[in-house]
């Protein structure tokens, strides 16, 4: 017994039943990112059917999902900090699994963005529940390891979603070159059948039992009487017009104060779009920033101590803003990579399933477990340890993608595109692990949602379309993968400054917290 880690010993008082319980939750991830991805492998069919651009598979993908995504997280981490957090994420499960499914009836573009709005809805519930649930089943000391292991699901996911994406697009056109039953398309059946397992999985994830919350470290919560009042509220607070209304109860200077926010990122949506040309990105964007602003003024004046853990922590947004550089680049290669092999290195979707596909869930896997164990195990040497993990996320993608989207070899194509999944999935289980420890247990739906706030608004929303744009200005799918490297030296800053932030806002969390007025016992 001596000699084994402290993170071994605390595996061994981790209950069956919270292994089984995370088995679970990873197979909801799963979906999560098969409904969600799946739209890479589909991407070139959908491109030629419904006649539309690189900038706007790039808003399919990352804005359309990843603004109402975040946006609504907000509400909906809320609600996982007050409700049964088990039947929040059932009646997610269902509804984005439908939405996709519903995906395969589209016949428009207008049509596809509102059922990805849907879909980017129904996920909204999954990791802010997910994450507090882990949370209470896990110690701290095995956090980052429990929830690597929660979020692999993303990374087999993703591949999953290109082997069967591809396989049924290409079986489908053939055994249906006009159209199938129903008239559909490759891309649609493969929608349809993605969606409709989500439905069944539902039902399993229903039979979960709650757990006590805050058990894990040893400050109990206690029941919330009215959770769906904070739900409204939040959702108030961050849905326009509501947000006008919301502003305006905490008298004429706080109503201002959103009037005038509201102009200035209307402004700069306005100047985007004329250097672009591209109005749904930039409205969606700015309904997205604008949600944000409301949002976080409003918690400053209902919740203090929240605010002041979350938005008033540098260390906080250091860490979410670094990680979100990370995703920036991670999601738009996730995305961008089947398209280019493809159309720019002639291979067939099913092939590209397979190669891409298995590969990159295989990387992302053993990346994100060994990131997440590494991370716990730097942070018993260095309260920052974990953030070195993260750091590497950032830098290390570098050369491979350098190399990757430009080489004509297709065989160091897909191995490149392992390593890169690898790599930058490490850092995911470190900024999660950090992101709960910087806040209270009944503070960590909200800091859940606030941490995707950068992976959606920063990294889902702006990375894949940045490079579907540069793409379609330049004619080069190679160029626009390239102008993702801009976030590179702006995560290491993000990231160096988060390194020597957070050991002193985890040595004075409670100190803080009292300060804005938490009592606690």
């Amino acid at each position: 017994m001596s000699g084994q880690t402290e993170v071994e010993q605390e595996a061994q008082k981790v209950p069956a039943y919270s292994w089984y319980a995370l088995s679970i939750l990873v197979l909801v991830y799963i979906l999560n990112f098969v409904d969600r991805n799946i739209l890479s492998i589909l991407a070139e069919d959908i491109k030629a059917d419904l006649n539309i651009g690189d900038d706007d598979l790039g808003f399919l993908y990352g804005t359309a999902f990843g603004v109402f995504y975040a946006l609504f997280g907000i509400p909906l981490g809320k609600l996982a900090d007050s409700w049964h957090r088990i039947r929040l994420m059932t009646i997610g499960l269902a509804l984005w699994s439908a939405m996709t499914a519903l995906s395969g009836f589209a016949r428009s573009f207008a049509t596809l963005s509102i059922t990805r709005i849907g879909v980017g809805v129904g996920e909204a519930t999954a990791s802010p529940a997910a994450y507090s649930l882990i949370s209470d089943w896990f110690p701290k000391r095995m956090r980052a390891t429990a929830l690597a292991i929660y979020s692999s699901g993303l990374y087999l996911g993703g591949g999953v979603s290109l082997l069967i994406g591809g396989l049924i697009v290409e079986r489908w056109n053939a055994a249906y070159p006009d159209g199938g039953p129903l008239d559909l398309a490759g891309w649609q059946a493969a929608f349809i059948a993605v969606g409709v397992p989500g439905l069944l999985l539902a039902a399993l994830v229903a039979t979960l039992k709650e757990p006590i919350r805050g058990q894990s470290d040893g400050i109990i919560s206690e029941p919330v009487r009215d959770p769906f009042r904070g739900f409204v509220n939040e959702l108030f607070a961050v849905i326009p017009p509501f947000t006008l209304f919301q502003a305006a109860r905490y008298g004429q200077a706080a109503l201002m104060k959103n009037i005038i926010g509201a102009g200035i990122i209307a402004l700069a949506a306005y100047g985007l779009i004329l250097l672009t040309g591209n109005v749904p990105q930039w409205v969606a964007v700015g309904i997205g920033y604008y949600a944000v602003f409301s949002w976080a003024t409003s918690l400053k004046r209902r919740d203090p101590p929240a605010f002041a853990l979350i938005w008033g922590s540098p260390a906080f947004l250091c860490t979410i803003l670094g990680y979100g550089m990370v995703a920036f680049s991670a999601y738009a290669i996730s995305f961008w990579a089947a398209p280019y092999a493809i159309r720019v290195l002639g291979e067939s979707p099913s092939i590209v399933g397979w190669w891409i596909g298995g590969p990159g869930a295989l990387g992302g896997f053993l990346g994100v477990i060994a990131g997440g164990r590494i991370a716990d195990w730097l942070r018993q040497r260095n309260p920052s340890g974990r953030l070195l993990v993260v750091l590497f996320g950032v830098l290390a993608p570098i050369i491979p993608l350098i190399v990757a989207f430009n080489t004509e070899s297709v065989p160091l194509f897909y191995f490149l595109n392992f390593v890169l999944s690898l790599f930058g999935s490490s850092a995911l289980g470190a900024a999660a692990a950090t992101s709960q420890d910087l806040v209270l247990p009944r503070m960590r739906g909200t800091a859940t949602a606030t941490f995707f706030l950068s992976t959606t608004l920063v990294g889902l929303a702006l990375g894949p379309y940045l490079a579907g744009q540069v793409s379609a200005v330049t004619e080069s799918l190679s160029t626009g993968v390239m102008s993702l490297l801009v976030a590179a030296p702006i995560g290491t800053i993000l990231l160096i400054a988060a390194y020597r932030l957070v050991p002193e806002a985890e040595e004075t969390l409670i100190e803080r917290a009292r300060a804005a007025g938490e009592v606690i016992a």
